[in-house]
């Protein structure tokens, strides 16, 4: 109920904002258009007025050259620089202001009346050698630019009013196609912000909103994953301590109350728990330092074959002691690697220490290395009880271990596969593991051979 009030909420901002656009674009246009108009009928206007004393020069040559306004009208019925319509609307008058051609038709100067002013007519004078010798009276025809305006305006105004019909389907189309999935997508990163990480919504509209729309959803999935991580992370080290911590307290109170005495064997058993916790805290330093890309590596080349013999070296006194196999078979005189030497060895004690934890006595454990294509690949192979397929994509996880076979008990904190996987990820190689026919498990390391 609340997400669907937040996103009726969004969408009318969206929407009104749309329709502020098209509102401002449709303004803009009738604004243009009116300008444009306001000048053509200006111009229309003034034509009148400026072709008038055009027809001046020509009434006074005539004048000049035959002295009197005697046939003149022929200029008003036969003129091609001054259009017909105005000569034929125009009046021309003598010195004394009466009638000398009326509307392109001579008038007898015997019966010419005298002109008497009209309103929205204009006397122009004739001046011939400073004197006026006649005027022309020409009419300002505004009504007919007024009626131009009107049919020029009248296309106009049916336009907008059609183009704001238009833009508001538009809206409503955009509303529906675009507006809303973005509301839904705005209302459901604002509840993620608010902690709801279960938030998912559904793709709808154009390609780039279902795309929008699925990123979205798998940022929350990834935000959700992150966080079941980082909560099972905690309660996995609050176990993982809360054993070392009892033991010593126990040890520690009884050694304090008199029932232990203070010898090497009361306090021999709280000094393990404490280097189990030092080892646990170090292991979490490492992983953090690696998953944050914050580990540096000193890199150089090596060969894989000699870190393995001295890796196994290591382990051997703890194979024979538990009546384990432990042997290298490579099938190379040496596999040249660039890597670090230090976290390349620890990555391979890590992997051996934990075969020999959960292979069971008089069990096997070997080490191959090969080359496949342009990489360098070291297996680390045991014949213990194996992992169930389902299981195998999880045992890189922190804090991961199965259910018997990898109990605390006879394990470690569950941390030095995670730790494995990220110094061998963050040298640019690939960790893999896969069961073996029958039983055991193997775990495969590839790094890209030098040269």
């Amino acid at each position: 109920m609340q997400r669907s009030t937040t996103v009726r909420s969004i969408q009318r901002r969206l929407f009104l904002l749309l329709l502020r656009a098209f509102i401002i674009a449709v303004a803009f246009l009738i604004l243009f258009t009116l300008l444009v108009t306001g000048l053509v009928v200006t111009r229309s206007s003034q034509s009148i007025m400026v072709n008038g004393p055009q027809a001046i020069p020509r009434l006074q040559t005539y004048y000049i050259a035959r002295g009197s306004w005697g046939g003149v009208n022929t200029i008003f019925t036969n003129s091609i620089d001054f259009e017909a319509s105005q000569w034929k609307a125009s009046t021309l008058l003598n010195a004394q202001d009466r009638i000398v051609v009326l509307h392109g038709q001579a008038v007898d100067p015997a019966t010419a009346p005298v002109y008497q002013p009209v309103s929205g007519e204009s006397v122009l004078p004739i001046m011939v050698s400073g004197q006026v010798v006649g005027k022309l009276v020409v009419r300002q025809n505004i009504q007919p630019s007024g009626l131009f305006a009107f049919r020029l305006l009248q296309p106009v105004i049916l336009a907008s009013f059609f183009l704001a019909v238009f833009a508001t389907l538009i809206g409503l189309l955009l509303t529906r196609r675009v507006v809303t999935p973005l509301a839904e997508v705005i209302a459901a990163a604002e509840e993620i912000a608010g902690g709801r990480l279960q938030t998912r919504i559904h793709a709808k509209g154009p390609d780039d909103l279902r795309d929008l729309s699925n990123s979205f959803n798998k940022m929350a999935d990834a935000l959700e994953r992150n966080d079941r991580e980082r909560r099972d992370m905690l309660a996995d080290i609050a176990h993982e301590l809360r054993t070392p911590l009892t033991v010593m307290r126990g040890r520690l109170e009884g050694v304090m109350d008199g029932v232990y005495p203070a010898d090497e064997n009361s306090v021999g058993p709280a000094l393990e728990e404490a280097y189990l916790m030092e080892r646990l805290v170090e292991d979490l330093r490492l992983l953090t330092l690696a998953e944050s890309h914050q580990l540096t590596f000193e890199k150089h080349e090596l060969d894989l074959i000699e870190i393995a013999r001295r890796s196994i070296s290591m382990f051997q006194a703890e194979a024979d002691e538990k009546k384990i196999s432990l042997e290298l078979k490579p099938s190379l005189e040496n596999a040249l690697i660039v890597a670090d030497p230090l976290r390349t060895e620890q990555v391979i004690g890590n992997l051996l220490s934990n075969a020999l934890q959960y292979v069971p006595e008089h069990g096997s454990v070997w080490v191959e290395i090969s080359r496949q294509d342009e990489d360098m690949v070291i297996s680390i192979n045991d014949n213990g009880h194996g992992i169930p397929e389902s299981d195998l994509p999880f045992i890189f996880n922190r804090f991961w271990r199965g259910e018997k076979s990898r109990a605390r008990v006879s394990g470690g904190a569950g941390l030095g596969l995670a730790i494995a996987k990220m110094l061998v990820e963050g040298q640019g190689g690939r960790i893999v593991a896969r069961s073996l026919p029958g039983s055991g498990l193997q775990i495969q390391v590839s790094f890209p051979a030098s040269g």
